[in-house]
């Protein structure tokens, strides 16, 4: 099976449409698949839902898609640093469900592990709380549910894949993206270098292939 694509846009080719849900990797602009979310752009897919740390500054990462109004909901932990994603949100135009951070990426990974929810004492007593169910447990704690979080369609950044998909990401740029890669239906990974199989050592492997549908070579990313 050929993973490879020749362009970012021919790897999104019959897979995203209006509505779906995408889980983003990223951390601010690290480790974010920057051809990927401009081929989203150029795309022209709207009404989506977004999961994703943040959603990266204005006019770069997933500002570009708040800027051409495609993202309806976002699922994030961090607001800051774009004017336009506070506009948005404050006029009433984009729909924000805001976790504490640690909590998205346990609910990230819990969907890639098929855990349908788990319990946290993060958020217990503040509005994080606010109309979900809180449990006592026998360590005299009490606890808020969370439920997992799954996609349609992954879209990660990695350092060097080969072309079974196996990924190494780099330092920390790794940051969500493993645990977005595993809670997509479909996984689609930016990467900077391709490399036959069996050329990285499986004890380096941070990502196996089995999750990774598509790849897609961008040798030379902005990486501002």
């Amino acid at each position: 099976m050929n993973k490879i694509y020749p362009s970012a846009a021919a790897a999104l080719e019959g897979l995203v449409e209006d509505g779906m849900t995408l889980a983003v990797g990223g951390f601010g602009l690290c480790g974010i698949p920057e051809a990927l979310i401009a081929a989203l752009r150029d795309s022209g897919k709207k009404n989506l839902t977004v999961i994703s740390n943040n959603a990266g500054v204005d006019g770069f990462g997933l500002g570009q898609l708040l800027t051409t109004r495609q993202i309806s909901k976002m699922i994030s932990s961090y607001v800051g640093e774009n004017k336009e994603f506070e506009r948005q949100y404050l006029s009433g135009e984009l729909e924000l469900e805001f976790n504490p951070q640690g909590t998205l990426a346990e609910r990230l990974r819990a969907g890639g592990a098929g855990i349908p929810a788990f319990f946290t004492r993060t958020g217990y007593g503040t509005i994080v709380a606010d109309g979900k169910e809180t449990r006592q447990v026998p360590d005299g704690h009490w606890y808020v549910p969370e439920t997992a979080l799954k996609a349609d369609v992954s879209l990660v950044k990695a350092w060097k894949a080969d072309r079974s998909g196996n990924l190494v990401f780099r330092r920390t740029a790794r940051n969500f993206n493993p645990a977005c890669a595993m809670a997509g239906k479909v996984c689609v990974a930016e990467v900077e270098q391709i490399v036959e199989t069996g050329a990285i050592d499986p004890d380096h492997v941070h990502l196996p292939g089995i999750y990774v549908d598509r790849i897609v070579l961008n040798a030379n990313p902005e990486k501002r």
